[in-house]
């Protein structure tokens, strides 16, 4: 017997049991719109963005929770799924502060994507005040409550993706609000600013606080490079504006890291513009540091090592390669030492 199979905005589509609606449509490229849906993790339903019509059903269903079965019969785009959409993306509109002239998230938000789609120009709507006050007082990350549509994408992130378990939902009715621990401060929970939840975000309740006002998604140029913190090899994007980086985050679909990041990965770059940093080798003559050049410096290095093996013999000679070097930088080193110096002396220091 083959693969049961179902109506798909009119064309008969085989499935794989066990898939849901969405994750049929998307594997024959119909586009779903979703807001709360995240890619791992289970699914919450929550948003209501993703509702089709399925014939025979009596109301809409929420095609991200909602299983494919045998025979379905499926619309995606009926006039009946886009008026409702469309009063949903307006409810959500309504639920705090969704002014996107200063927004971080601009032209990369989904809520405003959502609200162009639709044709959303005005909020039908009293806006909803938000009782809870901005969080900006740690060094990494700006919680804006008036921008949160409550999708619970970021608790998602944090507690089954990263499963640091440090937010989650707290309150109800117009109180309702992602809370961190009972309710205090990100700096005084569990978390430990690996920033998924940031990226996880669909809207501007959650940026970069060191990155604000320095580029929106249309004036950055993302890099994609090799996390230089340890050997794990995450997959950074690197966001560039002007020559210089404003923001990083995780690729998507990169291996290993699948867009999970530490906090050193995403937030650890300001130290290549330190005025502090080391331009150029240092050669220490009479008690004083001189600036030299690349060459001056490897071959003082050079000719030290061969006067010490020379004299004491390749024992004499010890490497210790930084746990924080990418692997290919730590095979190097032990071939330096281990096939040039002929010695075995060499390890690696586990502090980061």
């Amino acid at each position: 017997m083959g693969n049961p199979s179902l109506t798909l905005n009119g064309r008969s589509i085989e499935f794989e049991p066990g898939q849901t609606i969405l994750e049929v449509a998307r594997a024959n490229g119909v586009t779903i719109p979703t807001l709360c849906h995240l890619k791992g993790c289970h699914p919450t339903g929550a948003c209501r963005v993703c509702l089709v019509e399925v014939a025979g059903a009596r109301s809409l269903v929420a095609s991200c929770s909602t299983p494919a079965d045998n025979g379905m019969n499926i619309q995606t785009n009926s006039e009946r799924v886009l008026k409702t959409r469309k009063l949903t993306v307006e409810l959500l509109m309504a639920s705090g502060k969704h002014n996107c002239i200063t927004c971080e998230r601009s032209g990369d938000c989904t809520l405003q994507d959502l609200a162009y789609a639709h044709g959303v120009d005005e909020i039908r709507f009293p806006v909803t005040p938000q009782p809870h006050a901005t969080e900006d007082a740690n060094p990494f990350i700006i919680r804006d409550f008036t921008r949160c549509i409550l999708c619970g994408r970021c608790v998602q992130a944090c507690q089954d993706v990263q499963v640091n378990r440090a937010i989650s939902f707290g309150y109800r009715g117009p109180k309702a609000k992602i809370i961190a621990g009972p309710d205090v401060r990100y700096d005084q929970s569990d978390c430990v600013f690996c920033g998924q939840c940031v990226q996880e975000c669909p809207v501007g309740a959650l940026v970069e606080k060191k990155g604000k006002f320095l580029g929106r998604v249309k004036d950055v140029q993302k890099v994609r490079t090799t996390c230089p913190y340890c050997g794990v090899g995450c997959q950074l994007n690197l966001h560039v504006k002007d020559g210089k980086i404003v923001k990083v985050t995780g690729v998507e679909d990169g291996a290993p890291n699948k867009g999970r990041l530490c906090v050193k990965g995403r937030f650890g770059y300001d130290f290549i513009y330190s005025d502090e940093r080391l331009k150029t080798p240092l050669i220490k003559e009479n008690g004083e540091f001189r600036e030299a050049s690349w060459d001056e410096a490897l071959d003082l290095v050079a000719n030290k090592f061969k006067e010490i093996i020379a004299k004491h013999g390749p024992d004499a000679v010890a490497g210790v390669s930084c746990a924080r070097s990418i692997n290919e930088d730590s095979y190097q080193m032990q071939k330096l030492f281990r096939a040039v110096f002929k010695t075995n002396n060499i390890d690696h220091c586990a502090r980061t």
